[in-house]
């Protein structure tokens, strides 16, 4: 019985191979088929909308691009979206450490729940966050009287806004460390508790340089995403000019006033940190595979 199926699976072995070398052996009008369809794609929806973008910010000449750029708004929109990023990202990272340490590490009960809840931002519209946030402590609120009785302001004002990046941006760094802790095993972790290390000097000495390009890869995916959310931290900020408007929500203002050369002005700005944002991905990307051909 056992040599049947020996030599059933000895004779299954060339007939898969042979289908997976001629699955790969397609034809050159089939790749370039498909080469063409992911180049037009490229083209249609990434390059040519970047293009028009830079185009319709210097349709007037460098100083009108200059003088939007120096708006006053402008200024505190940009300032305020570099603020929300500081304080956001930095929260995320520690929350991501948390929860991929714990998943990765450790059986609890409520566990399947935790990773769960890390993926609901994904699943979840970041108006709907934006919203939730209001009915929480705006005025019809639960906590508005004591917000108010002790001159408190989450919605309309920083903490709102930093509450909803919060909300739509704590999936990434955790996204990113929790596979990645746990392909690596803990073995290492527990070689250095066997040597006397404690918890601090095994986290700095040994868990943090494995993850190191993991973790950057996805502080990176946050910032972006932080510096250029739109939905969430619409419906929180109350549009206030010069308060309250980060550089997305000055985008839309300056478009809805027909003042094109700022709108797109503060789009290019966007632009330029997507741009940036994708070098550091592929950098971080190719450290990360670099890591890996080393361990």
């Amino acid at each position: 019985m056992s040599s049947l199926t020996m030599d059933s699976s000895v004779q299954a072995v060339p007939v898969h191979t042979a289908r997976l070398r001629a699955a790969q052996d397609e034809g050159p009008a089939v790749k370039a088929l498909l080469i063409g369809i992911a180049l037009v794609f490229f083209v249609l929806f990434l390059l040519l909308p970047l293009i028009l973008v830079f185009m319709t910010a210097f349709s007037r000449g460098i100083m009108p691009y200059l003088s939007a750029l120096s708006e006053s708004d402008t200024l505190h929109a940009a300032s305020l979206t570099v603020l929300v990023a500081v304080i956001a990202v930095p929260l995320n990272i520690a929350f991501g450490l948390a929860a991929s340490w714990a998943i990765a590490r450790f059986e609890f009960r409520g566990k399947s729940i935790l990773t769960t809840l890390i993926d609901l931002p994904f699943s979840v519209s970041p108006v709907i966050a934006g919203l939730m946030f209001l009915l929480i402590f705006g005025r019809q609120g639960p906590f508005w009287d004591w917000l108010d009785a002790n001159n408190i302001r989450i919605v309309f004002a920083l903490p709102g806004l930093v509450l909803a990046t919060l909300f739509v941006t704590f999936p990434f760094v955790a996204r990113e460390l929790i596979p990645l802790m746990q392909m690596q095993g803990s073995e290492e972790e527990q070689a250095a508790r066997v040597l006397g290390a404690n918890g601090r000097q095994m986290f700095w000495r040994v868990t943090l340089p494995k993850i190191k390009w993991g973790l950057l890869y996805g502080v990176i995916l946050c910032n972006a995403r932080a510096m250029g959310e739109f939905g969430a931290v619409s419906v929180l900020s109350g549009h206030i000019r010069g308060q309250t408007n980060t550089l997305p929500l000055h985008v839309e203002i300056e478009y809805n006033d027909y003042h094109t050369v700022g709108a797109f002005a503060a789009a290019s700005v966007l632009a330029v940190l997507a741009l940036l944002t994708l070098a550091l991905k592929l950098w971080a990307e190719r450290k990360m595979v670099q890591d890996g051909h080393r361990g």
